[in-house]
């Protein structure tokens, strides 16, 4: 089917589902899951889309932009608008605690860090109420660019007490691995995950195009004694992962279950 006749109005426009640009972008979206609109094939400007449509080039302009925030478009200043390329996402999982390496590792997959930064400061506000720290402590921050063969997936900031790890720049790859060789390394953690929108520096270090989605996790990792050994908080590139959690039921709910 060629561009002309997939957006014949005729085929997909319909009174009272919704506006005329949400109609036109799900038109747009289906045609990229189905494969029609290939990864990295421009769409026609929004002059053709137009007059092919019988729509005002605003509404063309409205239904690109969802695309473009919800990233399945990428629009270049100059060049137009082209079908983002196609991201495999990793399932990862929400009750099991391990390092961004061995997640790698057990894919098959070659974890790479850059370092934006590595050393021993004061800590923030932040720090001293997540970790439990007097203001005169000092924290070990570690906040580096995560790939995975070649391609960036997250930017971690991690903040642990100079009592756990006082030399930051002992930690070449995995950070658990250098905590487990100290005994320090943390048995569970408690996770909050939040959508946030990709901007300014994290997009580009993260060669994400600005206003994409994108998850923000904050993790707080304990040993088995209950102190708090880190607090990291990362931001994940959104076309990347699904995160999966096993749920089961309660224990008051499984003996109401058996007694039916």
């Amino acid at each position: 089917m060629n561009m002309r006749d997939f957006l014949d109005p005729g085929d997909w426009m319909e009174k009272g589902l919704g506006p005329r640009y949400v109609q036109l972008g799900k038109r747009l979206q289906d045609g990229i899951d189905s494969g029609l609109l290939e990864p990295g094939r421009p769409l026609p400007p929004e002059r053709e889309i137009a007059q092919i449509t019988d729509l005002s080039r605003v509404t063309v302009r409205k239904a690109i932009q969802i695309l473009a925030e919800r990233g399945s478009i990428v629009q270049k200043q100059g060049s137009g608008s082209f079908v983002a390329p196609k991201t495999p996402r990793m399932d990862q999982s929400l009750s099991r605690l391990t390092s961004f390496s061995e997640d790698m590792e057990r894919r098959g997959m070659r974890a790479e860090s850059i370092w934006l930064e590595r050393g021993v400061f004061m800590p923030s506000p932040e720090d001293v109420m997540s970790l439990g720290l007097e203001p005169e402590d000092s924290v070990s921050r570690l906040s580096r660019l995560r790939l995975a063969d070649g391609r960036p997936l997250a930017i971690e900031r991690a903040s642990l007490p100079t009592s756990l790890l006082p030399d930051p720049l002992s930690v070449e790859t995995s950070l658990y691995d250098r905590l487990d060789r100290t005994g320090h390394r943390p048995v569970r953690a408690i996770q909050k995950i939040s959508a946030i929108v990709m901007e300014g520096a994290d997009a580009e270090l993260l060669k994400v195009e600005p206003g994409v989605p994108g998850l923000r996790i904050e993790r707080m990792s304990f040993l088995a004694s209950g102190r708090k050994v880190e607090v990291t908080r990362s931001v994940y590139r959104g076309d990347a992962y699904n995160f999966v959690a096993e749920l089961r039921l309660s224990n008051d709910q499984e003996h109401a279950h058996d007694a039916d």
